[in-house]
């Protein structure tokens, strides 16, 4: 039995702490805030109307499966702890320029019917072409990648591709090159481009692989939890509790022990002696991780092209807006977006918020999130990370937050969705927010921008392991879960 520590309780941290006490290890989770979650945060509002309940981090889940897997893993039925209900719409997709909405579901045939229908049988059939290529790239990412580990580009090179699929993945080709080879329709362009921003990144420099994300979201469903998704880190929580693990919040990590290459233990803020551990578990960004737990310059010289961050607004809305639960909002000019949001420090070109940003708008259809004839709003639009540098914005500075968070809600308007006189409350919170909140550097979402390599789940010290959004296999729920995976069975059971 060894005695693990686990740095942060996130996601990743609580399915790792929980999968390996279920293993027989003696684990204690550290937490530096007062709850657990980690992105996977909530926010209550209380009005004289009543409660409003909001996920401030992912509003979605996918791969389902691997939340089975994982609960059963440690002894558990995931239905026994959550209520999933599936989404159709998973995503409501609305273009500029009017026209007809797309919504997205779960049947790869019923959403080909619905492309034919809004932008006919030419985009339906490129549409299955690209659906079908796709499919070999995700059979070669699930079978070779995102469930084990990858800790160099000579693991990714060893690997046994078949030649069909190295193809399909197209190494040196961008989604954004993949969607114009594939699609004529621009609508359909725009929507595939959105994808690379699951993982943080700019279309026009991710890999042609991510071409997986919507597959993954497409074949799989998309699934909203009752209550919110931050019932999920309740469910994990009470699984470590039973399982025996030891979770202490509001508790910070200042220190990663690793005298002699080897982790020894952890230093706590405002306490003298060290927290000894045969094994430590980071669920926090590399960056953190490398530049103050385990300073690592050459690991941190990796971590400079960050992702892109999240402005959000939380409203209480009166009345009812005839929404789906997830809803996309385009800009006439996506690459203008993009060049706001990312800037060129190359060219002394700074980020910005973008002045016609895409609005990304949840709704959840549950009584429990809000008072009868209102909706909780959580709104969303990608943003530069907060900073000084060239490719940030400073957050901070008097008067940006709610200036932009106007902006927001006139675009909405624009594009016909016009709550400025049914709001009953708005709250603000920008990548400066997220930052404080969750120690993510700059607010970046995912950490460094998508890629299929991310920092190692392997560190540079026997015994310390990396997990959560920011490592391998990257960012989003159900690849975090897949994380804490990986990291369980590196270590192994007690009893080996």
């Amino acid at each position: 039995m060894a005695r693990i520590v686990v740095v942060g309780a996130g996601v990743g941290g609580l399915a790792t702490a929980a999968r390996l006490a279920a293993t027989g290890h003696e684990v204690t989770v550290f937490e530096q805030a007062g709850t657990v979650g980690g992105k996977l945060g909530r926010y209550v509002h209380d009005t004289p109307a009543g409660a409003f309940h909001f996920d401030t981090g992912p509003s979605l889940l996918t791969l389902p499966e691997v939340f089975h897997d994982l609960f059963e893993a440690t002894g558990a039925k995931l239905d026994e702890y959550l209520d999933l209900t599936p989404l159709d719409p998973i995503v409501r997709h609305v273009f500029p320029g009017g026209g007809p909405a797309l919504d997205s579901c779960a049947d790869p045939a019923e959403f080909a019917g619905r492309v034919g229908a809004a932008f006919g049988d030419r985009a339906a059939a490129d549409w299955q072409r690209l659906w079908r290529r796709a499919a070999r790239v995700w059979g070669a990412s699930q079978r070779d990648i995102l469930r084990r580990p990858i800790d160099s580009p000579l693991d990714l090179a060893a690997l046994a591709w078949r030649l069909g699929d190295l193809a399909a993945i197209a190494p040196g080709r961008t989604l954004r090159g993949l969607g114009r080879r594939h699609l004529a329709d621009s609508r359909l362009r725009m929507l595939l481009d959105r994808y690379a921003t699951y993982t943080g990144a700019d279309p026009r420099r991710a890999p042609a692989a991510l071409v997986a994300v919507p597959y993954a979201e497409l074949a799989f469903g998309g699934w909203y939890l009752r209550g919110g998704l931050g019932t999920l880190a309740d469910a994990l929580l009470t699984r470590c509790l039973d399982l025996g693990v030891v979770v202490q919040t509001g508790t910070a990590v200042t220190r990663i022990d690793a005298a002699g290459g080897r982790a020894h233990g952890v230093r706590l803020a405002g306490v003298a002696a060290p927290v000894p551990a045969d094994v430590v578990v980071a669920n926090v960004d590399a960056l953190t991780l490398y530049r103050d737990l385990l300073p690592s310059p050459r690991r941190l010289a990796g971590l400079t092209d960050r992702s892109l961050a999240g402005f959000v607004l939380l409203l209480g809305v009166a009345g009812e807006s005839g929404l789906a639960h997830h809803n996309v909002f385009f800009p006439r000019d996506y690459d203008a977006e993009f060049d706001a949001v990312f800037g060129h420090p190359g060219r002394g070109v700074r980020a910005r918020p973008a002045s016609d940003p895409t609005v990304f708008v949840t709704v959840a259809d549950d009584p429990a999130v809000r008072p009868a004839g209102h909706e909780a709003w959580f709104v969303l639009v990608n943003a530069p990370r907060h900073g000084t540098a060239t490719g940030a914005v400073d957050w901070r500075r008097p008067g940006l937050a709610d200036a932009y968070a106007d902006r927001v809600l006139d675009v909405l308007a624009e594009r016909g969705v016009d709550v400025r006189d049914r709001l009953v409350f708005r709250e603000v919170r920008t990548p400066a927010d997220l930052d404080a909140a969750t120690g993510t550097p700059g607010g970046a979402i995912y950490g460094t921008a998508g890629g299929l390599l991310r920092p190692a789940n392997r560190g540079p010290a026997a015994g310390l392991w990396l997990v959560g959004g920011s490592g391998h296999p990257g960012g989003g729920l159900p690849m975090v879960t897949l994380s804490a995976q990986i990291v369980a069975d590196a270590i192994g059971p007690a009893w080996e």
